[in-house]
């Protein structure tokens, strides 16, 4: 992992540099409780600090650390003002500069020096646009989904669990991307197909090969593998096994008669995590098929840290466990984890992908309609609602945490809004008001009304005093970076198990917020003022931290593969 920037703000820095500040040094004499600074809690001294978010409490305080802490720490939870100096005059790479704090009911509330990163931060936004760390590894992302059972996916046959899965897929790539990762999708689908139209319609880019294209090769060298594995059910063994594949998908038929034990697998092998259940299974041609896609995928990757990370539903995680103990049979060495998908329910209702998408877009066209009238025509309007259709669905598959349950409402007298903090739409209408403010701008600037924004060195950022901007700052932009980080750190971690938690919906979950926040302040605060040049200190500096935000719009928008649209 290397570093390519030390020195934006970090919040996880700054946390820990106010633990580090507020424990005692090792050298002190201990308390009365006999506990100094190897106490129970000062080995975790991100658990000393919290930040705060919510308007109300920023109004006095940045970051808090509670009474209940300094009573731990300290007897009757007096700071020494040895500490208390520390504290006050914290510095270092990442380290957000302080401004005052003190003592009070709640505990040891700190004040950021606002004016400072409101000047460095807008000074230098491009840094947190991007990933603190830059990462080296390759990551294979398996869709489950899109094999062939043996019949090749379409949107009619696929189901809306399994749409989720793959846009999770696509999303969960394009974070891996930004931090430095080598990332390949599988399998490859024929080019032209109706499942790659499909999936292009929603932003989707998923690799393809020629029709003409086959994989016969692999698939014959993932069959030898399994039948010279050593994890092979010799015949004179074979009665009495427990047969883990009777869960056979329908039509599949046996191809020969070879029988791999996969719980030996898992067990000789040491692999947490797997079904105990899983025993002896007989090879079908699909999962050959499926092997030989995963052989591919992993074929150019040259890096020995090499994941696979099976992106399937709840459903058919059985069937990937035996896939995966398959692969690892025939000799594969990748490590292999599962991001698991909950169930997609529809009450009083079954619709397919392609019945779901095209409802959506019918609903998305009626509520422009309502909104605009006549103008909704046009190629223009055909790819806004394309987008923002793209926008509704991804939003409502991939906002909810991944191992829960989505409930969608499919009703067809049921309305997408085109206002409102309703997921999608919100966010990409809020993005659009951003495009046509500086659309407003720079027409004031073409008729002599407003001069070009000066650079953020000859800004007075103190003339920025709403409570809303610096949230807009505190919450979202100086945490971005860490947000596109948080992926790639959990992935990392080695233990507990094959199954990954990866929390995919914070983007979406980040978004939705920051529209909320956002609209509140536009709603709020008159951004072009007058054109009188005593105001326009604030207006540049206000237009300067609107611009960062409509380059985080794009950026976090960009991992769910949705380009910001100019009008709404």
């Amino acid at each position: 992992m290397e570093n390519i920037d030390e020195t934006r703000f970090l919040i996880t820095r700054t946390v820990q540099a106010l633990g580090s500040a507020l424990r005692r040094e090792p050298e002190n004499v201990p308390d009365a409780n006999g506990l100094g600074s190897g106490d129970r809690i000062s080995s975790e001294p991100e658990k000393l600090w919290f930040k705060e978010s919510s308007a109300k409490n920023l109004q006095n305080r940045d970051f808090l650390s509670p009474t209940t802490v300094l009573n731990t720490l300290y007897a009757d939870g007096q700071v020494p003002p040895a500490v208390m100096g520390r504290v006050l005059s914290l510095r270092g790479s990442g380290v957000l500069p302080v401004a005052g704090g003190e003592v009070m009911g709640e505990g040891l509330r700190v004040r950021v020096n606002r004016t400072a990163a409101f000047q460095k931060v807008l000074s230098g936004v491009s840094a947190y646009l991007k990933p603190p760390s830059q990462r080296q590894g390759c990551v294979v992302l398996n869709c489950p989904a899109l094999h062939p059972k043996p019949n090749l996916p379409s949107p009619d046959t696929l189901t809306l669990g399994q749409l989720r899965t793959v846009l999770l897929t696509d999303h969960f790539g394009a974070l891996l991307r930004r931090q430095g990762f080598t990332v390949s999708c599988c399998p490859v689908l024929p080019e032209d197909s109706d499942i790659i139209v499909f999936l292009r319609i929603l932003g989707v880019d998923w690799p393809s090969v020629p029709v003409s294209w086959t994989n016969d090769e692999r698939e014959e060298k993932m069959l030898e593998a399994l039948q010279n594995s050593p994890y092979k059910e010799s015949e004179e063994t074979d009665g009495g096994r427990r047969e883990s594949e009777g869960k056979k998908m329908e039509g599949e038929k046996e191809w020969g008669m070879l029988r791999v034990n996969l719980k030996r697998v898992f067990q000789e092998e040491q692999l947490p995590g797997y079904d105990p259940s899983l025993g002896t299974c007989t090879v079908q041609r699909d999962s050959v098929s499926h092997l030989a896609q995963l052989d591919r995928a992993t074929a150019d990757c040259t890096v020995s840290t090499a994941t696979a990370v099976h992106v399937t539903s709840c459903q058919d995680e059985f069937r990937q466990q035996q896939i995966a103990m398959l692969w690892r049979a025939s000799g594969a060495t990748v490590t292999q984890r599962y991001l698991v998908c909950g169930p997609v329910k529809t009450p009083g209702t079954h619709l397919s992908a392609a019945q779901y998408l095209q409802l959506r877009r019918v609903q998305m066209k009626e509520a422009s309609e309502m909104k605009y009238g006549e103008q909704v025509e046009g190629h223009t309007w055909d790819d806004i609602i394309k987008v923002m259709t793209s926008a509704t669905v991804r939003f409502e598959l991939l906002s909810t945490v991944h191992m829960s349950p989505v409930t969608l409402d499919v009703q067809r007298e049921g309305s997408v809004s085109t206002k409102g903090p309703r997921g999608g739409v919100f966010v990409m209408y809020n993005c659009a008001r951003l495009h046509t403010l500086f659309d407003s701008y720079e027409r004031g600037v073409e008729k002599g009304l407003y001069p070009e924004i000066p650079e953020g060195s000859q800004l007075d950022f103190s003339a920025l005093k709403e409570e809303g901007e610096w949230l807009l700052l505190f919450n979202y932009l100086i945490p971005f970076s860490e947000l596109l980080d948080q992926s790639g750190q959990t992935l990392e971690c080695d233990g507990g198990g094959a199954r990954v938690n990866l929390k995919t919906e914070q983007i979406c979950k980040f978004l939705v917020s920051l529209s909320k926040d956002f609209s509140s302040y536009y709603n709020r605060v008159h951004v072009l003022g007058e054109p009188l040049p005593h105001l326009f200190n604030q207006m540049f500096c206000r237009l300067q931290l609107l611009r960062a935000l409509r380059e985080l719009y794009h950026g976090a928008l960009d991992t769910l593969h949705l380009p910001p649209i100019q009008q709404l």
